[in-house]
């Protein structure tokens, strides 16, 4: 993802809106015992530029550390969690300790930009959830 994008890799990419929330690594925000521990074992590190997702993204391409564009932010996120089931179309932005900053973020509807997964059971245009430009 970036400026040097072929064309053939522009065609890939798929772009959608999300509500995006932010967290932190904070016993009161996530599971108890050890806050920084993510949903697939990664230990998440304040600095880092990762992301939580629906189950319902992975399953359209946003797998274990799949690379994202936010509109709005700089650069590219990773996924490293995954949210509860009970959550759909969105994406938890991780923001370390900083508990202020992610209160700041709030509820935003983001545009997401990722690289379409060639999986044979990917449903994602199916869904209508997104298109692929």
């Amino acid at each position: 993802l970036g400026c040097a994008e072929t064309k053939e890799q522009q065609k890939k990419m798929t772009t959608m809106t999300v509500t995006a929330t932010a967290y932190n690594s904070v016993e009161h925000q996530t599971k108890r015992g050890n806050p920084s521990l993510a949903a697939w074992g990664d230990i998440l590190k304040p600095g880092e530029r990762a992301i939580a997702v629906s189950r319902d993204l992975i399953k359209l391409g946003l797998d274990h550390n799949e690379e994202i564009e936010i509109d709005g932010l700089p650069g590219t996120y990773i996924v490293k969690d995954k949210m509860n089931k009970r959550w759909n179309k969105k994406i938890d932005i991780y923001m370390g300790l900083d508990e202020d900053a992610a209160r700041n973020w709030g509820k935003q509807q983001v545009e997401i930009r990722f690289n379409k997964r060639n999986r044979p059971n990917d449903k994602f245009s199916e869904n209508g959830l997104g298109k692929t430009k």
